[in-house]
């Protein structure tokens, strides 16, 4: 398994609206709170809406510990 590129947070997404834009905001959202910058949470917006679901779902996983 691959280390996401922030390993230190952790985003819970089970238990939550499983919405691709629910998703995408509580991710983008902890990104931003953890100090990322705008340009490399755009990066990880960009990424993230460029495929189906399951593809965001895998985007998230390779940014951030999901839970």
């Amino acid at each position: 398994m691959n280390t996401p590129r922030y390993p230190d947070l952790t985003v819970q997404l089970s238990g939550h609206d499983g919405n691709a834009f629910a998703v995408l905001g509580r991710v983008a959202r902890a990104l931003k709170s953890h100090g990322v910058s705008a340009a490399e949470v755009q990066q990880f917006n960009d990424e993230a809406m460029s495929g189906s679901y399951d593809d965001l779902l895998r985007t998230c996983a390779r940014w951030v510990e999901v839970q």
